[in-house]
């Protein structure tokens, strides 16, 4: 397999290793066979373990919170501006109308209507910045 030269104590050593299997070796020392046990130090990882505190919620966060009976609100689904508005105030919609579009990431995202309702009162005007979670339009 691999031939070694070692001085040990001023004397010159002629190593071949024949056979290596797990911690075990077969070595020939000067025409000699030996079977030997190879003891190996095992090194830490230089890889950094990233550890986390465990994440704990608060009562009741996460969870999708129901508007009172018939009212509803519509609210921006990213961060962008309003560049064109669909409808009025008293207008009726159905699920699925758009209510105005936006710009987000430079795309026109269409914000639709997710229950029948009448626009009660619009937030926004065109030109305006939103955040996330903002409320655009609330339906009666």
């Amino acid at each position: 397999m691999k031939e070694f030269k070692f001085t040990i104590r001023g004397r010159e050593y002629d190593v071949e290793i024949k056979d290596f299997q797990g911690s075990n070796a077969k070595i020939e020392v000067n025409g000699t066979s030996y079977d030997v046990e190879v003891h190996v130090e095992e090194k830490a990882s230089k890889t950094p373990r990233l550890v986390r505190k465990a994440v704990v919620n608060k009562p009741g966060e996460g969870k999708i919170q129901k508007s009172g009976a018939g009212a509803s609100v519509v609210k921006a689904p990213l961060p962008g501006s309003i560049i064109k508005i669909d409808v009025a105030v008293g207008d009726t919609v159905n699920p699925g109308d758009t209510l105005l579009v936006m710009e987000a990431m430079k795309m026109e995202n269409n914000v639709l209507a997710e229950k029948a309702g009448t626009v009660k009162a619009i937030k926004v005007a065109v030109g305006d910045s939103v955040l996330q979670e903002d409320v655009l339009v609330e339906l009666a």
